[in-house]
Parts: structure tokens; sequence; C-alpha cells
């Protein structure tokens, strides 16, 4: 793809964007709107439902509200599993290779970045990849977790046995009878490691992103609305040191007035052709 290929406005985005990296180390900070194009639904975009997420107190508290969580995480993992990097992705990873991204600061938990190649990558709200013991700290494969989920309750596997609300949660009784997973060193229990809403960014994983953005003079955000405050914070960290921010999304962001370049598109088609300008100059 061109910058022909894009609609005029796009276009004359696109090219702002282009003069504002060039010449630039670029660290970037992704979120969910770069993975729709693999088929990973955005819940946070204008028209998505109303979202009820489970808190980590929830989590911790009942057997009712665990099972709730596993059915729906189980199954949105499946889609995680399923899904495969994005022309995005791959752009991202061969500005990564080519010297130009520093690396990427991802609020996405779906792992797409580091099948795509990237190798220099923050993942600020923890990875759908592992799960571990709250008591004896025993970290598993998500995948191998999976095999037992579906050995012990073989009715998930089968689509019309549970029903998944607009949100990706389960419905009301989706869950019931389902056994949920232990550790199977200690018996203790299980949670995947994702910041559940309710939790704080470990703060050594925000260091690390501040690192990031540290050696980097500017700053590319990809798919976030910027709802979520550790996106904000690091757009106020790079427009203190009066880094070029540009910002790829479609709707509005909680950023677009602070940044040197908004574009409202798609973030694979954009970051193709940012991708190839970028490498070009």
């Amino acid at each position: 793809m061109s910058v022909l290929d894009l609609d005029a406005a796009t276009t004359a985005a696109v090219e702002r964007a282009i003069d504002a990296l060039a010449g630039h180390r670029v660290a970037v900070l992704t979120g969910a709107g770069l993975s729709t194009d693999s088929g990973i639904p955005d819940y946070r975009g204008k028209g998505a439902p109303v979202r009820t997420p489970m808190t980590a107190q929830e989590f911790l508290a009942d057997d009712a509200s665990r099972r709730r969580y596993w059915v729906g995480s189980h199954l949105g993992w499946r889609t995680f599993a399923a899904a495969s990097p994005n022309q995005g992705h791959r752009a991202l990873a061969d500005l990564e290779k080519a010297g130009i991204a520093t690396g990427v600061i991802t609020q996405n938990v779906d792992g797409l970045h580091v099948r795509a190649g990237s190798r220099r990558v923050v993942e600020l709200h923890g990875t759908m990849r592992r799960v571990s013991c709250l008591h004896c700290g025993q970290v598993f494969d998500r995948r191998d977790l999976a095999v037992r989920i579906e050995r012990d309750n073989p009715w998930i596997t089968v689509p019309e046995n549970v029903e998944l609300g607009p949100d990706g949660d389960v419905t009301p009784g989706a869950s019931d009878g389902f056994i949920i997973p232990d550790c199977s060193v200690c018996g203790g229990m299980l949670k995947p490691e994702v910041v559940f809403f309710g939790e704080y960014i470990p703060l050594e994983k925000f260091r690390e992103a501040e690192q990031l953005l540290r050696s980097s003079n500017a700053l590319l955000i990809v798919g976030s609305s910027l709802v979520v405050n550790s996106g904000i914070r690091l757009l106020d960290r790079a427009r203190r040191r009066r880094l070029p921010v540009v910002i790829v999304n479609r709707g509005e962001t909680r950023g677009d007035k602070r940044a040197t370049v908004k574009i409202d598109a798609g973030a694979s088609e954009v970051l193709t052709v940012l991708g190839d300008a970028l490498a070009a100059v």
C-alpha cells in the first residue's frame, strides 16, 4: 500500500506524521485498536457495548465469580490463540529491525507483537500467555492449562453451550458447573498474569515503559483511545520533553489536543504506509 491509496485527508495527515517522525528514534504505544484487524474485538471504541469488567476483588472473593471469569477468559484466550499478527504488528516489528522504533509498549494482552517479531515489548497490562499460582508462585503456560480446562469441562468446547454477552463476558448461568483449575503443585488459586480492572500496573513494568520512552525522541500511539491512565501518563512525559507525538486511532482519543499529528484512520493501513516511508527516509 502507498500513501496514494488513502483518502485525501488521511494522506495529508500521514505526510505530516512522516515529517514529524523522520530521523527520530520512535517509542510506540499500542492499544486494542491495533488488534481489531486480527479479529480481536475492541470493547472501548465508539458504539461498543457497556462493559462491567470483573475486578480483582470480585475474582478473589468467591468461587462463583471465579467460575464466571474462567469461562469467559478461556473463550477469550481461544480467540487470542487463533488470531494472527496483522500488517500493523508486522510493520512495527520491521521498524524496530530497521532501528527506527526503539520498541513497543502495549496495553494489549494478546501477545501478537511478540509473535509478529517485535523484540522489545513492554506488556503494561500483562499477558494471557501465562497463569501463576497466588500461593506458591508456580507459573503455567496457558496452552497447558487450556488442555486441563477442556478435559475437566468438555462441554465448553461446544459453542452453543456457552453464550457470550455483547461485551465478551459470559451470560448468567453460563458458568454453572464449571470446574475451576487449581495449581497442580500446591492446589492454590490460579490467576492469569494480567492486570485486572481495579489493579495497578506493577511499578517495575511502568518504569520499564518509561525507560523505553526515555531512550526515544518521538512517540507514536496506535489504536488506543487513551482512556487508561497509563497511556496518558506516557503521553504527558513525552510532551514535557517536547517530543513529537503522532496518534493513529479511529475516533477521538483523550490525547488528540496534545498530539503533533492525529490520524483518524485504521491502524494497519496507516502503519504499513508510515513504516515504508520512514524506512526509506
